[in-house]
């Protein structure tokens, strides 16, 4: 770690020796956690149809097993992040990890779409404590203005999932059957459970750890659930997203039926939308101690806002078409992920000696908007692009009343 990195407030300094190899190397290992999950969903999205086929599973069935993984993640996200407060943040990322490669297998091994359904929620369960320490990790080891710069450099590197797991996925797919999509996911799964096992420090020493009691856990739930500003950060941060997300969960509806492309055409959509959120990123850790985090949090909500009505009013008057229809959905993605990293490290920084648990019931605010947006809102909407914009932009609303309620409520709050 280079001198300028150190953490400079007292609580994190005793974490500034445990990373002794190049940053990038230690933003490399937290991304790859971070992209258990978009490998998990989007990875198998192309053999939607063989598996379909192959287990006798209507569409509904089959979107189950996203829902499944969704509403399972979002479950278990509330406790990785208090776990890892009381156990340390090591071996609850490694744990999950081994449950994480053997529910995969599971997938692979399914006979029928109920054992898959199963095998998913499973899969939901156990990724999100990859994804969920890792930001308290960051936190752990680094002051607001590094820690932001590391945030988006993983979020940069996160967003390059999106885009390389369908095409991942359609190749073996076609080339080798739907099993071999989850065999892919269990070699993932065994090679970060090495890789975090031979190079994940731990961030957390004993001194600073919770006490597992169910009482003082439900202390820190009934702490950070009650606190007002918590709730609207959460929000501000996890439902935004699902302004883009639901294109992803109505990819086959939106792409093939509304813009007429082929599936070997789908990859433009991950294209752009991680285009736009690497791009984002990059800009937030640029601007990361320029310029305070309470602006670019309300730049990336105009760039949202300004975006998701001009997408409405085009697919209102205009007949959607592929030379169009996906520029906005990247653009608003650059505006979520310029103001994402800011948001989070908000959120972590409100109770620093509950970090994890932050970092869970921010994920659970997250997983559970993702779950209802992928077993209610998209089989909805997906019929009508117009639906579709509307509903994307009264998802990112949501978020901004959120953020414009914090800033009304407590100005102070992202101001340095």
């Amino acid at each position: 770690m280079k001198p300028d990195d150190t953490p400079h407030d007292s609580q994190d300094s005793h974490d500034s020796h445990v990373w002794q190899v190049p940053r990038q190397a230690l933003v490399v290992l937290l991304a790859m956690l971070g992209m258990l999950g978009p490998f998990s969903i989007d990875t198998y999205i192309p053999a939607f149809a063989g598996i379909a086929q192959s287990l006798a599973a209507t569409p509904v069935q089959m979107q189950q097993t996203l829902s499944a993984y969704l509403f399972g993640f979002a479950l278990m996200s509330l406790f990785h992040g208090a776990l890892s407060d009381s156990l340390g943040r090591r071996p609850v990322v490694l744990w999950g990890l081994a449950a994480f490669t053997l529910a995969s297998a599971g997938c692979a091994l399914s006979q029928s779409i109920g054992q898959l359904v199963f095998f998913r929620a499973v899969q939901g369960l156990t990724t999100g404590a990859g994804i969920v320490v890792s930001r308290a990790v960051v936190r752990d080891m680094f002051a607001p203005a590094q820690a932001q710069k590391v945030m988006s450099q993983i979020t940069l590197y996160f967003g390059v999932a999106p885009a390389i797991a369908p095409l991942i996925g359609g190749i073996l797919f076609d080339h080798l059957g739907w099993h071999s999509v989850f065999w892919f996911l269990t070699a993932v799964g065994v090679l970060l459970w090495a890789a975090n096992y031979r190079l994940l420090p731990e961030t957390l020493h004993p001194p600073h750890r919770q006490s597992l009691k169910l009482s003082n856990l439900l202390q820190g739930y009934w702490q950070l659930g009650l606190d007002p500003r918590f709730v609207l950060l959460a929000l501000a941060s996890g439902l935004p997203f699902n302004g883009m997300f639901l294109y992803v969960l109505s990819a086959p509806a939106f792409l093939g039926q509304h813009l007429a492309l082929a599936p070997t055409q789908f990859f433009w959509l991950f294209v752009l939308t991680i285009t736009g959120i690497m791009g984002g990123a990059w800009y937030s850790g640029h601007l990361a101690g320029r310029q305070p985090p309470k602006r670019q949090i309300r730049n990336g909500f105009v760039i949202m806002l300004g975006i998701s009505v001009l997408n409405l009013i085009a697919n209102t008057v205009l007949t959607a078409h592929a030379a169009w229809a996906l520029f906005p959905i990247a653009i608003f993605s650059f505006g979520w992920a310029l103001m994402v990293p800011a948001v989070t490290l908000l959120v972590l920084d409100l109770h620093p000696d509950r970090r994890g648990m932050a970092s869970s019931l921010q994920a659970f605010v997250a997983s559970s908007a993702n779950g209802v947006v992928a077993g209610v809102i998209a089989p909805l909407v997906m019929h009508s692009t117009v639906w579709l914009a509307a509903a994307s932009l009264a998802m990112m609303c949501i978020g901004l009343v959120a953020w414009v309620s914090l800033h009304r409520l407590w100005p102070d709050i992202g101001r340095v």
